[in-house]
């Protein structure tokens, strides 16, 4: 993947760039979501056309506190991409990508259900590991280890 056809398209949504061992992860502010992914999936340089997992991660203490994290494929270019966007503690929500990718629907709802973060306009946004009346999110950092 030609990590600076990426830049020359995507620079002004791209807050950081990062390559590792042949990964490349794309830091995007939430506002560029829908964008971001919607121009990755259907520009056939890039032909991302499968979202193979979407979770949540808790940096408590730190600021922000909650990243979402998507690994994207294209099956037809066989190439990789990682996106995070960093929501605030307080303001743990972000645009639902069901619409760009079906597969978002089972894994923003496990976000959901083990963050309490919340997509906006999913069509389905329910717990789907815990009973609903489960109280609390057990994958926050302040969730009890022995559980409630």
């Amino acid at each position: 993947m030609d990590i600076e056809l990426l830049r020359n398209d995507l620079g002004h949504y791209i807050l950081q760039t990062e390559e590792f061992s042949n990964e490349v992860t794309l830091t995007i502010d939430r506002e560029s979501l829908m964008p971001v992914c919607r121009f990755l999936k259907n520009d056939e340089r890039f032909a991302f056309d499968f979202l193979s997992d979407c979770c949540g991660v808790d940096r408590f203490p730190k600021v922000p506190r909650f990243w979402v994290v998507y690994h994207i494929y294209s099956i037809a270019k066989n190439h990789r991409l990682r996106i995070k966007v960093a929501l605030d503690e307080h303001d743990a929500t972000i645009d639902s990508i069901v619409t760009v990718w079906e597969s978002a629907d089972w894994h923003e709802r496990e976000c959901y259900d083990m963050f309490g973060i919340t997509f906006r306009e999913h069509p389905n946004l329910k717990r789907i590991l815990l009973p609903d009346d489960f109280n609390g999110f057990p994958l926050r950092k302040e969730f009890p280890l022995k559980g409630l």
